[in-house]
């Protein structure tokens, strides 16, 4: 019987690695059982907290996540929210950031913990990750301090680390230290003892409820600038049919060649209403605008500051954003302005 002290904790699974175990008769890979786990991770029991299982009737690769699945992914979360203390959410590692950083836009004013967790290796391979990542990530997502989530934000937890969710991107595809937050420092780490840095939570605003946004505008896209390309390469892309928002992912701190055609195609793009966001390539460090003359142009021009932002949450914020209708005159200052902690 459930004490009252007892969290619940309801486990989401959309698919992924960390939901595969091994049939050994034929070595193929089959989807975990998860109403069997605390028969499977008897160590669960020792959380005292009592877990529930949601999975996707069809366990989706992450590779093929879109708006549409993290539309459910919310749509769970809202119908459990008040039933229910925290939530982790298992998932693909290939685009893990990038569900996880929208996931954080479209609940606003989250005040429960929302954590994704994944793994390289299947939950029944003898050297996996997944126990470890399953097991402290439900611990967190269980974590209370005076009748309280401790974590009231969405998170990605990983090799002992919980990170802002949308401060994350992957690194790596073969270590288990996938992921990092190259401008973020960690919310918790996981050691002999878990320690939380409470002085980096994200503190909700009290006595505000929670507020679920579906529609996500995905008319958007991405463009890295390398050495050589062709106005051919910019103009094909803003001249994509209904495009209403490009990230530029720029060179260092936020600069781009000089050349006149690139700076004529990115003024036409913003007379139609295209959006562009000056987001820097480096994995770590920000735009800093008019720094150099390489980005002096940029700064004329009132191209969007991506700052620090990541490229899997600009892309998260900008489809938020449209999805939800943000003014063209507002849309810069409201992309400029941290909304979930995504940005310094």
């Amino acid at each position: 019987m459930m004490s009252k002290l007892e969290t619940k904790i309801l486990l989401i699974y959309t698919g992924g690695t960390i939901g595969m175990v091994k049939d050994y008769d034929t070595g193929a890979l089959k989807a975990f059982d998860f109403s069997k786990l605390l028969k499977s991770i008897p160590e669960l029991n020792q959380l005292h907290c009592k877990i529930e299982s949601f999975s996707f009737e069809t366990p989706i690769d992450s590779s093929n996540m879109n708006p549409a699945n993290w539309a459910n992914i919310v749509t769970i979360i809202e119908d459990h929210y008040e039933s229910h203390d925290g939530f982790v959410v298992l998932h693909g590692s290939d685009t893990m950031a990038y569900s996880a950083s929208a996931v954080s836009f479209m609940l606003e004013n989250l005040a429960k913990p929302v954590i994704f967790t994944g793994s390289q290796l299947p939950i029944g391979d003898l050297r996996t990750d997944a126990k470890e990542n399953l097991i402290t990530s439900i611990q967190i997502a269980a974590l209370r301090e005076k009748g309280k989530a401790v974590v009231q934000e969405v998170g990605l937890y990983f090799e002992y680390k919980l990170y802002r969710a949308n401060r994350t991107t992957k690194i790596n595809a073969e270590h288990f230290q996938a992921f990092a937050s190259m401008n973020y420092p960690p919310l918790a780490e996981s050691g002999v003892h878990l320690k939380v840095y409470k002085e980096y939570l994200l503190r909700p605003n009290p006595g505000k409820r929670l507020q679920v946004h579906k529609n996500m505008d995905s008319r958007v896209a991405v463009l890295k600038l390398f050495p050589g390309m062709t106005k051919s390469v910019l103009g094909g892309v803003l001249k994509i049919p209904d495009l209403r928002a490009l990230v530029l992912e720029t060179y260092g701190a936020g600069n781009a060649p000089t050349e006149n055609w690139l700076t004529e195609a990115l003024q036409s793009a913003k007379k139609k209403g295209i959006h562009i966001i000056n987001v820097t390539q480096c994995s770590g460090g920000s735009v800093i605008m008019g720094q150099y003359e390489t980005s002096q142009q940029l700064k004329i021009l009132k191209v969007v500051d991506g700052k620090d932002i990541t490229t899997e949450a600009a892309i998260a914020k900008l489809m938020y954003l449209l999805g939800n209708n943000v003014s063209a005159k507002l849309f810069k200052t409201v992309f400029e302005t941290s909304l979930r902690g995504e940005m310094n």
